[in-house]
């Protein structure tokens, strides 16, 4: 497949199918208030939309070399798919019925973002971590990270969804199938838990390659990922000790994930492409 379609195609495919699923879980609901979304059909699209972006990915990681994030289209391509990943690993666990109808949405919203900025895909390094595996795992992680922090986001909205339906006293349509307030509390609180570890986990690989060779360390990119990782443990501090609990606490949680989508762009501008090649079409 991948020497009959670009990688770009196989992305925008990957982005198609997501929006599928997001638009007939939609419709789903609208029309038969009661019936929830579609699951097996949803589950289907979003399989394949799966599919074609991770082949995608796949490709254009043989073009460059490596774990492609060399530039903020890659990047925001990998948090979608990190994202929907994790969606197929622990949403059955998580028992949200909705949440694959959401993270269709996201997914389909960031893979789009980013397909249809140009500018965003006009150069990409060539072997940009080296010959250093800890360096890209330590890069995959953080990266991985924004993935679960982004599922974060979409649990706090379905928080905030839900505390609204009960205020108004609307428990029908979309509102029916939200979990209670207290269990996706409970979610959000092991997603930020998981989100931070990992992202803990990646500083600490990459700390221990930059003191040995502290001329690598481009001070911008730290300075911006290890204000991030403050801002979550910070939250999580707080969380732990009921002192950010409910609304508030999923306010704080969607606002730093837009604050960290935000942190792609410049930190990606931080990098040094040594070796810059087109982007394919």
């Amino acid at each position: 497949m991948s020497t009959l379609l670009s990688d770009r195609t196989l992305l925008w495919i990957g982005a198609l199918l997501y929006l599928a699923g997001f638009a007939i879980g939609c419709l789903t609901l609208a029309w038969r208030k009661n019936s929830g979304a579609p699951h097996a059909i949803l589950k289907t699209l979003l399989t394949g939309g799966l599919f074609f972006q991770t082949t995608g990915l796949y490709v254009r990681g043989i073009a460059v070399g490596g774990c492609p994030l060399g530039n903020t289209f890659e990047l925001f391509q990998f948090v979608a798919w990190s994202a929907m990943v994790l969606y197929f690993i622990v949403g059955s666990a998580f028992r949200v019925s909705l949440l694959g109808l959401f993270t269709a949405g996201y997914a389909a919203a960031l893979a789009f973002i980013s397909l249809l900025v140009p500018q965003w895909d006009l150069v990409r390094g060539l072997k940009i971590f080296g010959q250093n595996p800890w360096i890209e795992f330590h890069a995959a992680l953080a990266v991985f990270s924004y993935g679960v922090f982004g599922l974060l986001a979409i649990t706090s909205s379905m928080h905030l969804l839900q505390t609204a339906s009960l205020k108004n006293k609307q428990l029908d349509g979309l509102f029916w199938f939200l979990p209670s307030v207290v269990q996706l509390d409970q979610i959000n609180f092991r997603l930020l838990l998981a989100g931070v570890a990992l992202l803990t986990l990646s500083l600490s690989v990459g700390a221990a390659w930059w003191v040995r060779n502290t001329e690598s360390v481009d001070v911008a990119k730290l300075t911006v990922t290890v204000s991030i990782w403050l801002a979550y443990l910070a939250t999580l501090l707080l969380r732990g000790r009921g002192r950010l609990v409910s609304v508030r606490f999923a306010w704080v949680c969607i606002v730093l994930f837009a604050l960290a989508l935000l942190s792609l762009q410049p930190v990606n501008a931080s990098r040094h492409l040594t070796a810059p090649v087109p982007a394919a079409r």
